[in-house]
């Protein structure tokens, strides 16, 4: 299988993905668009706007294009995907019907209802009455998510009533007005979080390795929720038959699911879960790769990827072999720009990155980046970059990872010093 491939994003995810399938001797021909500074070492890249699926296909048709990967949720629930299929051009990723599954809680809800998929008791919202109702049942600490997309920024979890309040209501009216006018409340769920991707035709769920991420902006997961300040797999604390009990509970009944109401989920299926002191329990669906877990999954991944993920696209994954997997462990460190997760500083120089490119063992990924006529790369983001390293164990990448992050230099920057620290001592 010769393939020329566009992915269509700009951040460390789709750098991860870029970097794997420029690996890959079946991919002749790798586009990203609109891509990043690092990016574009690995891809040739293109300006498009990501959200318009006419000029996303017409782009695919241009490069002559045999395959489209989508990576960020937003242009899936606008049905980028959609547009690229209707031009004949095999693309990896979900209906916009489908992926509602991300782009709205409350639906993914009532799939989950449906399916018998075990998850948080939640109230669907539309008022400031029914907002006190589901506060009141629940009690503290408050789940309060927005029911749109919202860059993993929308969801609170307070022991402040009134802090959940102002959420919900901010969710429901919209910072211009214009909210999803829906909030889903609901109960907290304890435990450890794990993210766990499948890949999905429609039909045949293949569950790739688990990977826990860290989602607040400082160590011992203190400050706000940001999109993701590192990660690392595998996971040596959990159940040896975690994979396959979630696949059999979780993830193979939402796809029957969702086949069942007439909107296959053909594409990458991340499943957030909660292992809780009552068992494993659905936290969201997202509808594409999470970031920052695809850095350190396809850092472990030793199956090509193009295949796999074209068989998914072309209903094939119910005869393609198992997948194959490095025994060692990866970790992914963060690094954001001044200010992340608020309003963030650009135009600072990065340095150091022409150091970290000598290691043999990690890797920068970029996401907020731009190269500069002069040659110079900056910050153009929140989460500027994801360092990325492999080892033996969990101890060996962490340790090179945190050694190449101490050479990249960004004026004002941050990042977590805990990642994978507590499971690295396990």
């Amino acid at each position: 299988m010769r393939v020329n491939v566009l992915v269509i994003g700009g951040g460390a995810r789709e750098h991860a993905l870029c970097r794997s399938l420029s690996l890959d001797p079946d991919v002749t021909s790798l586009h990203c668009a609109p891509g990043n500074a690092g990016i574009a070492e690995v891809a040739a890249v293109h300006p498009v706007d990501i959200m318009d699926g006419a000029a996303v296909a017409g782009l695919a048709v241009a490069l002559g294009a045999d395959f489209v990967i989508v990576g960020p949720e937003a242009p899936l629930v606008a049905g980028v995907a959609d547009a690229v299929r209707e031009r004949g051009i095999d693309c990896f990723g979900p209906s916009g019907e489908a992926a509602a599954l991300e782009g709205s809680k409350a639906f993914a809800k009532d799939v989950m209802a449906a399916a018998g998929v075990p998850t948080a008791r939640s109230y669907v919202c539309t008022t400031p009455e029914e907002i006190d109702t589901a506060l009141d049942a629940f009690g503290a600490p408050y789940v309060v998510k927005d029911d749109g997309l919202a860059a993993g920024k929308g969801v609170v979890v307070t022991s402040d009533v009134d802090e959940a309040r102002a959420h919900a209501l901010a969710c429901v009216a919209g910072a211009d007005g214009s909210g999803s006018g829906r909030v889903v409340i609901e109960e907290y769920l304890d435990g450890p979080e794990v993210s766990l991707f499948a890949v999905t035709d429609g039909r045949t769920v293949v569950p790739l390795q688990p990977a826990q991420d860290f989602k607040r902006a400082l160590d011992g997961d203190e400050g706000p929720n940001t999109g993701g300040m590192g990660a690392y797999s595998p996971l040596p604390w959990a159940d040896p038959g975690l994979v396959a009990e979630v696949e059999r509970t979780v993830l193979q009944p939402t796809v029957d699911e969702l086949r069942r109401r007439g909107t296959p989920f053909a594409g990458l299926l991340y499943a957030g879960l909660a292992i809780t002191s009552r068992g494993v329990r659905v936290i969201e669906f997202n509808a594409r790769f999470g970031d920052p877990e695809t850095q350190v999954v396809l850092a472990r991944l030793r199956t090509p990827l193009a295949e796999l993920l074209r068989a998914a696209a072309t209903g094939q994954l119910a005869a393609f072999p198992e997948l194959h997997w490095s025994d060692g462990a990866a970790v992914t460190v963060v690094i954001a720009a001044h200010n992340y997760p608020g309003t963030p500083r650009s135009g600072d120089e990065i340095t150091g990155l022409d150091e970290v490119a000598k290691d043999e063992h990690a890797y920068v990924l970029h996401a907020g980046t731009r190269r500069e006529d002069d040659g110079r790369v900056v910050a153009a983001g929140g989460r500027v970059l994801s360092v990325t390293a492999t080892g033996d164990d969990l101890a060996v990448a962490r340790e090179r990872a945190y050694h190449a992050v101490d050479r990249v230099g960004l004026a004002g920057s941050h990042h977590r010093r805990d990642i994978a620290a507590d499971a690295a001592r396990a």
